[in-house]
């Protein structure tokens, strides 16, 4: 879709859509590479987050949540498309890893997310929204940032990004901007922290209690475990790790506080998310442990890409709930439709499936296979391949020799027993649903050096 074509889109298509009476704001938190297993309400006994927990209990916690990409800038691009990152073109963080001297030659990636594209945030803010982004945006620069994309204002990283300070200057925007919109008019607030990435630095007042907590921990035999050629950490123990988890969950508890303050909780949805899985696998162990899922970020086993994520929506969810339905970062474009009283746009979010009936606590949802495109190196140790889930089976491909890994993830969630022997069938059924839904997307493949 071209830009004159975007614009045309947009008028026609906010021709017929009117705003619901009193539409809700949104508040949505972003975090960054913090692992499915990393919350107390997770199952964490090392870590502890209690506004994140008491956020849980407020609203649907998701069991089976994903992120369309184990690294950040494809996942990103899918919560602002509702697309596919294989469809988008960023299939890679930015700049991404050009595998010099690797194997196979990997895909070229774009640099930015396309102009063309139209965002949840344009869609909102032609709609009335008041549009405010705070944080890591990694969808590009000079002229792709989030001013380009439907955001009002932007409280950018900076180049104080891994500075400890960073997150309290967007926490302060974020509250600011809370403090002055326009209650006139509904907004849509972005907020995304840097935390818990690396590099991992301690934080204030926690690191003393955890470094205490940490040595109170019995030693282990087997400190990490072999994958493929990386090694992934098999407890979490991290004190400043764990600092940094409790730095996000203090800016989250101040953001609910302010929220509530001003008297915004009943007209007010509230999303919480990661970007990919916890870091978990390097060529030694990293600061996390996904445990009980394999691996971490960067790789496509379910430690890289499953994800915590909760939604409070007044009047929709109902308190203390939890969903096991799979449901993927693409989903969030036409669920934020539905939640503000938007109709569904399905040519934009040709990938996403609105959670509405989830969130008012539906048990049943038509299935659907997700997929995955991660056809580049990462510095986890991870080589170029691909994934699909349907149901509960779990395929992942590798490309440098063609393999595929078999899963059943209700007897096997941490994808330790491989049913690829056993079961050849069914790794033929997903490899050719996946080889298609590459097709269909336009994925693009890694080549043989020289070819």
């Amino acid at each position: 879709m071209m830009p004159s074509s975007r614009r045309q889109f947009l008028s026609a298509s906010l021709a017929l859509a009117t705003p619901a009476p009193k539409p809700p704001n949104v508040l949505f938190v972003l975090a960054d590479d913090l692992g499915w297993a990393d919350l107390s309400c997770y199952g964490s006994t090392f870590h502890e987050t209690p506004n994140l927990d008491r956020f849980a209990a407020s609203g649907v916690r998701f069991t089976d949540a994903y992120s369309a990409g184990s690294v950040c800038s494809p996942t990103r691009a899918s919560i602002m498309t509702g697309r596919y990152p294989a469809r988008v073109g960023i299939t890679d963080y930015l700049p991404g890893d050009r595998a010099e001297g690797r194997k196979l030659k990997t895909p070229d990636d774009l640099d930015q997310l396309p102009l063309s594209e139209v965002t949840i945030a344009e869609i909102l803010k032609q709609s009335g929204y008041q549009t405010f982004y705070a944080g890591k945006w990694h969808l590009g620069e000079n002229g792709y940032s989030p001013l380009e994309q439907g955001f009002d204002s932007w409280i950018e990283e900076g180049r104080g990004k891994n500075d400890p300070t960073t997150g309290e200057r967007f926490t302060k925007g974020a509250l600011a901007f809370l403090d002055s919109h326009d209650r006139a008019k509904p907004f849509f607030a972005f907020v995304s922290y840097n935390e818990v990435h690396a590099p991992i630095t301690a934080r204030e007042p926690w690191i003393g209690h955890f470094r205490q907590k940490a040595a109170s921990l019995p030693a282990l035999s087997q400190p990490a475990i072999r994958e493929r050629e990386g090694w992934s950490r098999v407890r979490q123990d991290d004190p400043a790790y764990a600092s940094m988890a409790s730095a996000l969950d203090a800016y989250m508890g101040r953001l609910l506080g302010r929220v509530h303050d001003l008297g915004l909780d009943e007209n007010t949805v509230v999303i919480f998310a990661s970007d990919n899985g916890g870091l978990c696998t390097l060529n030694k162990p990293g600061p996390t442990s996904n445990a009980p899922l394999r691996a971490g970020k960067g790789w496509l086993y379910e430690g890289g890409i499953r994800v915590p994520m909760m939604v409070r929506a007044p009047g929709v969810t109902r308190a203390g709930s939890t969903c096991h339905t799979p449901v993927i970062s693409t989903d969030f474009f036409p669920t934020l439709l539905a939640l503000v009283g938007q109709p569904m746009l399905p040519k934009l979010h040709a990938d996403g499936k609105s959670m509405m009936p989830l969130l008012r606590g539906g048990k049943k949802q038509e299935s659907r296979a997700l997929y995955w495109h991660y056809p580049h190196y990462h510095g986890s140790m991870w080589t170029p391949g691909g994934a699909i889930r349907e149901g509960n089976w779990k395929l992942i491909e590798f490309f440098e020799d063609n393999s595929a890994e078999l899963y059943r993830l209700d007897q096997d969630l941490s994808e330790r027993r491989d049913l690829a022997a056993q079961e050849p069938a069914k790794v033929r059924e997903l490899r050719i649903k996946l080889a298609t839904w590459r097709k269909v997307t336009g994925a693009r493949m890694p080549e043989a050096r020289g070819s």
